[in-house]
Formats: structure tokens, C-alpha cells, sequence
């Protein structure tokens, strides 16, 4: 089964660009060893929200940009042997120093309850945390399922929901934290990929005004925990070469 590395990171707006080079290189190291994508991805419609968001899940400075992105591996295993081998892989180490607060970064492991689309090409993420109680992973999913059916007809390329398998607590920052999770709650980490803002944009309008959207099931979650963003990918494995 797919698995995934997600992460949620502040960067200095200025180092841009050193982000999107640190991005390209660490991308040989970790195929190396096994992962079959990468994408990086720019905030460019991160709210604040009342209860969570983003800024606050990495502590971000008004001088800082929130991004987003995940390490696709083709199964758990191979992802939990790489990250063993890196340690002490030379090329890891040869790496240039990150270009922001690793401390502040936000990352875990996570095994997708659904896929769907090909969001190969696509030029728009919206990206998803929140916490689930563990109880409500199957009508979690089915959920996922619904949404995907509309977000589909509305013109998204694809979805990934995936469910948290191996999310650590941090000293300062981490996904229990940054959704404000409970005994019992489970991290999710997903996105919805899409041509471009423009058609996300026109379809979050038109399914505001849609009367199906009322028969969407019940959240099995707390909605005010949760948070979302819209971002625009600056690496991506699969269209660098």
C-alpha cells in the first residue's frame, strides 16, 4: 500500500528560492532510497482561522511562508528503512543546511483510506490537517469518498485522504498540537489537487450554492479543528526531469 511523509514547514519568504533548491536535492537522495515523489508546495491562500490554521501549527512570522508537501514511498516499510539509512548516508549529510526553522516543522507518517484522480499535472493544492477520533476512520473515509465525488465533478484532478500510522510528538511543534487533538484522535493529512486557483475558486462557489452539499454526511470530526489552505506546488518530482 502507498505511503506518505507529510510535512507543514515555515519558511523566510525571502529564501524562496534556496527552499526550492534544497527541495531538488534532497529529492536524489531520498529516490535513492526508495520514494517515488515528492512535491513541494508555496502558500499562496492561507487563512487564519478562530480555533486552528496553519500559520499557528509552525508558529509563522509575518515574514514567513507557510508550505506544505509530502514524500510518497511505495509502502511503509521502504519508508521506515530509508529514513533508518539516511542517517547515516553520506549524501544526506553533504546536503546544504535548510533554509528555515526545522524545529517548527511539522511531519508524519501517513497511509491514504483514499485516492482518486491523477493529479499528475496539476498546478493547485488544497491542503488539509485535522484530527479524527480513531472510532470514526470508516465513516472518515466514507465521507472522503462523498466529497470526492463532487470535488471530481467539479473540475479537481485528484484527491489523496490519508490516515496517520507514525505521527510523533515534538518538543515545540507537531500535528497533535497543531490540530488540537484529544486522547483518542488521530492525525489526517490530505489534499486536493487542481488544474489551477482559478477552477478551485469557481468550484468552492458553485458547491457553497449547490443544494447537495446538504446532504453530505455529518462530519465524523470537530470542523472547527480543522485546517485548510490553498497552495501552489515549487517542486514536483514527477515534472522535474
Amino acid at each position: 500500500m502507498p505511503y506518505y511523509t507529510g510535512l507543514v514547514a515555515a519558511v523566510p519568504t525571502a529564501r524562496k528560492q534556496d527552499y526550492i533548491a534544497h527541495a531538488a536535492a534532497s529529492w536524489n537522495v531520498f529516490a535513492k532510497h526508495g520514494a517515488t515523489r515528492m512535491v513541494e508546495t508555496w502558500g499562496v491562500d492561507v487563512p487564519h482561522g478562530h480555533t486552528t490554521d496553519f500559520h499557528r501549527a509552525v508558529e509563522a512570522g509575518g515574514d514567513e511562508t507557510v508550505v506544505f508537501s509530502w514524500i510518497a514511498w511505495p509502502d511503509r516499510a521502504t519508508c521506515d528503512a530509508a529514513w533508518q539509512a539516511m542517517e547515516t548516508d553520506e549524501a544526506m549529510a553533504a546536503l546544504p543546511p535548510m533554509p528555515f526553522d526545522g524545529s517548527r516543522m511539522i511531519y508524519g507518517g501517513f497511509s491514504p483510506v483514499l485516492e482518486a484522480g491523477e493529479p499528475m499535472g496539476s498546478d493547485y493544492y488544497q491542503g488539509f490537517a485535522l484530527a479524527v477520533p480513531a472510532g470514526n476512520k470508516a465513516a472518515y473515509t466514507d465521507m472522503a469518498r462523498k466529497g470526492w465525488e463532487m470535488f471530481g465533478e467539479a473540475g479537481a484532478d485528484g484527491v489523496v485522504e490519508a490516515w496517520g500510522e507514525d505521527v510523533p510528538h515534538g518538543k515545540r511543534t507537531d500535528f497533535y498540537r497543531a490540530t488540537k487533538a484529544v486522547d483518542g484522535e488521530v492525525a489526517a493529512f490530505s489534499w486536493i489537487a487542481w488544474p489551477d486557483r482559478a477552477t478551485c475558486d469557481r468550484a468552492a462557489k458553485a458547491m457553497q450554492e449547490d443544494p447537495a452539499m446538504q446532504d453530505m454526511p455529518e462530519m465524523p470530526f470537530d470542523g472547527k479543528r480543522m485546517m485548510w489552505a490553498g497552495f501552489e506546488p515549487v517542486f514536483d518530482s514527477a515534472r522535474s526531469s
